[in-house]
């Protein structure tokens, strides 16, 4: 079992994840954050974050307020205490020059917010599924 942070600024999108880690039984716990500032302040073990877990699984919304999901994938893939952790960017956006960018730096992986429930919640579990039975990570990755 590991920390999944969801950073996701959209209610609905955020409860239809919580959902879909319901749906599914997905024994991961899941913390939510609303913006990129937030996601920087529980990464750091900020402020109201101070006793945040470090998650072992980062799924990133692009167009969050305060600070973009670019600019928050960019922070922690500059920080050498954060990189290693994989960053899955969950977000609408289809855009190619998005894509690309995340892929610039260094997203672990960049998926298109399916419209249908049903679709989502799958995609959630298949991102579950590859990111924390099928991919192997460093122990030390597994911090708590």
């Amino acid at each position: 079992m590991i920390d999944v942070l969801l950073v996701e600024d959209d209610p609905g999108d955020a409860l239809m994840t919580v959902e879909a880690f319901e749906y599914y039984k997905v024994a991961n716990r899941l913390h939510v954050v609303r913006d990129g500032i937030q996601a920087m302040d529980y990464l750091h073990r900020r402020g109201a974050y101070a006793d945040a877990v470090r998650p072992g699984l980062i799924l990133l919304d692009l167009d969050l307020p305060l600070m973009d999901g670019h600019e928050v994938l960019d922070r922690i893939k500059s920080d050498e205490d954060l990189r290693t952790i994989p960053v899955v960017m969950l977000t609408t956006s289809k855009a190619d020059e998005d894509v690309l960018r995340a892929y610039h730096l260094h997203a672990n992986a960049y998926v298109v917010k399916p419209v249908d429930f049903d679709a989502f919640i799958g995609a959630v579990r298949q991102i579950d599924d590859f990111f924390i039975s099928v991919v192997a990570r460093p122990a030390s990755a597994q911090l708590v």
